[in-house]
């Protein structure tokens, strides 16, 4: 016997409920002569006659009678499975899950968090904070924010605000202590707070003028893996910092911290947010990604 697909047996159970090929098909959006021969199609296939048929009625066989039965329950629990489903694409409800590196999630998606959340009350968002390369994919996340050179080419990727610029910062009585550098190659003779990568690398400091493009390996007495550390080093005078502009700018302003070789720290390009495909996208990431353009991200 071959197997009917749930399309045959939900046409079946629809004749068998009214009892008339006319009103099922208006239920079918079909006609009643194609629904006709889907009935006389499932019948060969299953060698069974399920339903008796005259120039005026259309009535369950035994058979047909007692597949009804059996079939109603579960195609009604298949129907509110899929309405189940529709929410999810259709309504604003569920998990957003991202993947971001701490920088991001402090410039970019905090200042969102609490507006995202009122307007859609039933979405829960979740943000793992993660500076290393994560496979989203198989983190079972619906979308991630990098740099443009650390996506993998099969991603979409959407530019997520302005370039973003890494400048060179020392406190005044750092300043004061040992001067301050004038030329990149300068900093190995200072004492430079440090970056360790999550793979366990120590970043060297990158600067760029008139096309010409460096990388110093500085040294110091303290080596971190958190910009808000970092950035209070700096501020407590330890040593000279890379961080990001936007996130010292208000020390800057304060007095607090000096730039330093700025001439030489030029914008790069910024965070990218980025996920697996443009199909079946979760209506949790559209809104978010909406929410974003309207703030001006992108």
């Amino acid at each position: 016997m071959n197997k009917p697909d749930l399309s045959e047996l939900d046409a079946f159970a629809c004749v068998a409920r009214h009892r008339s090929f006319k009103k099922a098909a208006l239920e079918c959006g079909v006609s009643a002569s194609a629904l006709s021969h889907a009935m006389r199609t499932l019948e060969t296939r299953l060698d069974v006659r399920l339903l008796n048929r005259t120039t005026r009625s259309v009535t369950p066989t035994e058979a047909g009678e007692q597949l009804l039965q059996r079939l109603a329950p579960a195609l009604r629990e298949i129907s509110d499975a899929l309405d189940q489903i529709n929410d999810f694409r259709d309504a604003p409800r569920g998990t957003l899950r991202l993947n971001v590196p701490r920088p991001a999630a402090r410039l970019l998606l905090a200042p969102l968090f609490a507006r995202f959340l009122a307007a859609y009350p039933q979405i829960r968002l979740e943000v793992v904070t993660d500076d290393g390369l994560v496979d989203i994919v198989a983190g079972g996340f619906d979308a991630g924010i990098r740099f443009g050179e650390s996506l993998a080419q099969d991603m979409v990727a959407l530019p997520l605000g302005p370039p973003v610029r890494l400048i060179v910062v020392a406190s005044p009585m750092y300043a004061a202590r040992r001067g301050l550098p004038q030329q990149p190659q300068e900093l190995k003779q200072h004492a430079c707070v440090g970056r360790r990568f999550p793979s366990g690398a120590v970043y060297a400091w990158e600067f760029s003028q008139g096309g010409a493009s460096l990388a110093v390996a500085v040294d110091g007495p303290l080596l971190l893996d958190d910009d808000d550390l970092i950035l209070r080093a700096a501020l407590d005078g330890i040593g000279l910092a890379y961080v990001y502009e936007a996130q010292a700018q208000e020390s800057i302003e304060q007095g607090r911290l000096l730039r330093v070789l700025d001439a030489w720290c030029p914008p790069m390009s910024g965070f990218f947010l980025y996920y697996p495909s443009r199909r079946q996208m979760p209506v949790s990431l559209r809104l978010f990604i909406a929410m974003l353009r309207d703030s001006g991200y992108q």
